[in-house]
């Protein structure tokens, strides 16, 4: 008996260290951003600093501990036998849950998931003790600690708004200071600002850190306590003068101490804070087991759990070897940046290509504040309002950065102050605040402070932020039904629905990993693409997209004939699957076209212009062969009469002449000779002249009842939108003959 739950343990640990990993994928966004964002060092440096605060932080995780072994339920309460499907029911469901937000690019919590699993788990469990109990004398009550969930709850609503009004409160005040042009000004304001900022750090550090490490004695923790307020009021006063006299004498740049600083602080925290929702199960697991093999009673559905509730000290070698799979996840992980990416993208200063969607909401709530900043213009003088308008005046570097950072290192000073001193505060009034919330909310707070989120993005960033939020109270649920369900299965399933599920726990992270490296290496290619455009290549690469895009339209359109041909949804689902990617993957050039316009020189301005145009007509033969397949694919799946031979034999004789007309454009296109187009244009006027008749034809066959309306309109959405596909690849091929002699044109100048 004892060895089946020894191998439970280590099943619980081998669980913690993929939790580790997929949980530090997620949390890594916490301390990450404001460092990546703001490009304030290399990414070797930042990764460095936030391994040293990582391991640093774990020495401070021991007292954090006890959350997992009685913050939410009463072990006392179950019998080791039950603690331990418990365990093992939340930590298959927090590796998966996590792993599934990962894959999503969505940062959560971490807190949230593992209180919410327990919850669930120990609820579950509670429940089938009570469906069994005879004497009917058993309550929910006596088995949860529901104050604890409801606490996590009021927290979620209350650092949420909090932290977001204060992100925009201190961010709208240090851009006035700073403005955008903040080296003019931090020489007069740097070091109070660098004082404040640091030593809310160090209350941070003192409030987070020192009250649970384990390596200080009671008498040095009531001490810090006790004079926290004498700490404080030294540290800014010394840690002021510091600063002014490190610009002075050694131009230090104060703004980046402050974030690396920040980044240290926060990355410790995280580990020390957070740590608990990693490994915390499987050392109260592991705590469980000694008590069960040390103890006299030897039936594990017979021994109360009620030891479980004390002071138990977590060994360091279990804090050690944690710390390193953190450090180690954060060199390694690629999910990590893809979590990363998500709030970047929501936080950043410049336009671009936004990855969510307008919604109804953020469309009212853009239009509200539209409405309430002209009522409030109104009221204030104009001189008043237009002062401050110079102050948010962005500023452009002499030298242009073909790179920039996401946003300043102001907004990312801004960011970890004030994270650090919204945390700092919670934890000192005993508020469950999630460092996850907290810094995300802050972040975009201070980019709405900071007009990153003007007209022409705002309501996709606000539909990115409330889709994010949505997420989290979606944790609470899903950890709490995903984790009930389990311990159900495993408990009337034993240890073969144990072992069932962890294998099955193992595939879905494999699947899950190969599906992201497919996405990361589909974004790399895109991005590389982008920017390996210069002055001196734009004609080779605009010729090579199109050549491409012609190849994949002509192919795709021959499964579109097979399919509708054999009912085949096979063919059709994989011609709408390789034409989605081409759509994607134009859109992507067209909406990053300012990259390309700052690689080449003014002589060649007209070539963006070309280029445009390029991409302009190959998005509408994407979008024309697009219109085709998906109602092709409803008619298939939905099973309706198919085409009838004539049909079919009408579609094959227009593919034919597009073929035709694809394969002299390519052939034109690679060589540079574009004295193939009144030929192309012949081609293409008997492919006109083709469609009028399949027209009249279908018309006929109506009259004749030979085909139904379904069919009908089938057919002749096939065939009008392969009429403007074809009226697309012709100004696709006349757009690229006007490129290349618009660039051989400057060639001979």
């Amino acid at each position: 008996m004892e060895t089946i739950y020894l191998i439970i343990v280590i099943v619980l640990f081998l669980l913690a260290a993929s939790d580790l990993v997929v949980g530090v994928s997620n949390d890594a966004v916490n301390f990450l951003n404001s460092a990546i964002g703001s490009r304030v060092a290399s990414f070797q440096v930042i990764m460095a600093i936030a391994a040293a605060g990582v391991l640093a932080g774990v020495l401070f995780s021991n007292g954090m501990m006890e959350v997992a072994r009685k913050g939410i339920f009463n072990p006392g309460e179950f019998y080791f036998s039950e603690i331990m499907i418990i365990f093992i029911a939340v930590m298959i469901t927090d590796v998966l849950l996590l792993d599934a937000y990962n894959t999503l690019g969505l940062p959560t919590s971490t807190t949230v998931s593992l209180v919410f699993e327990l919850l669930g788990a120990s609820v579950a469990m509670a429940s089938i003790k009570i469906i069994e109990d005879e004497t009917g004398l058993l309550s929910l009550g006596q088995f949860i600690n529901s104050s604890k969930a409801l606490a996590i709850i009021s927290g979620i609503l209350i650092s949420v708004v909090i932290a977001f009004t204060i992100g925009v409160i201190v961010q709208y005040i240090a851009r006035i200071i700073f403005t955008f042009n903040f080296k003019r000004n931090i020489k007069y304001f740097g070091s109070i600002w660098g004082g404040f900022s640091l030593t809310a750090m160090t209350y941070f550090l003192l409030i987070k850190g020192v009250k649970e490490a384990s390596f200080m004695s009671e008498e040095t923790i009531s001490w810090v306590h006790n004079n926290t307020a004498t700490i404080l009021l030294y540290s800014f006063i010394g840690l002021s003068i510091l600063m002014q006299l490190l610009y002075w004498i050694f131009r230090i740049k104060i703004l980046k101490v402050i974030v690396l600083v920040g980044l240290f602080s926060l990355a410790m925290a995280f580990a020390g804070n957070d740590l608990v929702n990693f490994i915390g199960v499987p050392i109260a697991g592991y705590h469980s087991y000694q008590l069960f093999i040390s103890s006299p009673e030897t039936v594990p559905g017979a021994l109360l759990m009620s030891d479980l509730g004390g002071k138990l000290v977590t060994p360091n070698v279990f804090l050690i070897a944690s710390g390193i799979i953190m450090v180690a996840s954060l060199y390694w992980s690629k999910k990590s940046r893809h979590v990363t990416k998500t709030e970047l993208k929501l936080a950043r200063q410049d336009e671009g290509d936004e990855r969510f969607r307008s919604t109804w909401l953020s469309q009212m709530l853009v239009r509200g504040t539209i409405t309430i900043n002209k009522s409030i213009r109104l009221i204030l003088p104009e001189s008043f309002t237009t002062g401050v308008e110079k102050r948010f005046e962005p500023y452009v570097e002499k030298v242009k950065n073909a790179d920039p950072p996401e946003f300043d290192l102001v907004r990312a000073s801004v960011n970890l102050t004030v994270g650090s001193i919204l945390i700092a505060l919670g934890t000192s009034m005993k508020l469950p605040l999630s460092t996850t919330y907290v810094t995300f909310m802050v972040a975009m707070g201070t980019s709405l402070a900071d007009k990153a989120w003007d007209r022409e993005s705002a309501v996709y960033r606000i539909s990115g932020v409330l889709t994010v939020i949505g997420g989290w109270f979606l944790t609470a649920i899903s950890a709490f039904t995903v984790a009930f369900i389990m311990l159900y299965i495993f408990n009337y399933g034993g240890l073969i629905a144990i072992f069932v599920m962890v294998a099955f726990a193992i595939y879905l992270l494999y699947r899950t990993n190969i599906h992201h490296k497919k996405s990361v290496v589909k974004s790399q290619d895109e991005t590389v693409e982008i920017h390996s455009i210069t002055d001196k290549n734009i004609s080779e690469k605009s010729t090579s997209i199109v050549i491409k895009n012609l190849k994949s339209v002509l192919s795709d359109f021959d499964k579109v004939i097979k399919g509708l041909e054999k009912e085949s949804v096979k063919d059709l689902k994989k011609a709408e699957s390789n034409i989605e990617a081409l759509t994607q993957k134009t859109k992507y050039l067209k909406n990053h076209l300012s990259v390309v316009v700052d690689k080449i020189g003014e002589e060649s301005l007209d070539a963006g212009y070309y280029y445009v145009q390029v991409l302009d007509y190959m998005r509408e033969m994407l979008h024309s062969i697009e219109f085709i397949i998906k109602p092709s694919i409803a008619h298939v799946t939905n099973n309706h009469k198919p085409l009838v031979k004539e049909q079919i034999d009408e579609l094959k004789q227009l593919h034919a002449l597009l073929k035709k007309v694809i394969s002299l454009i390519i052939i034109s296109v690679e060589s540079n000779d574009f004295n193939t187009q009144p030929e192309i244009l012949s081609i293409q006027k008997d492919y006109l002249k083709l469609i009028d008749q399949s027209t009249k034809k279908q018309i006929q066959r109506v009259k004749t009842g030979q085909v139904g309306t379904r069919n009908t309109m089938l057919f002749l959405n096939i065939i009008h939108e392969g009429k403007n596909l074809a009226l697309q690849v012709v100004n696709i091929f006349k757009s690229q003959r006007d490129f290349i002699e618009f660039k051989k044109g400057i060639k001979k100048v």
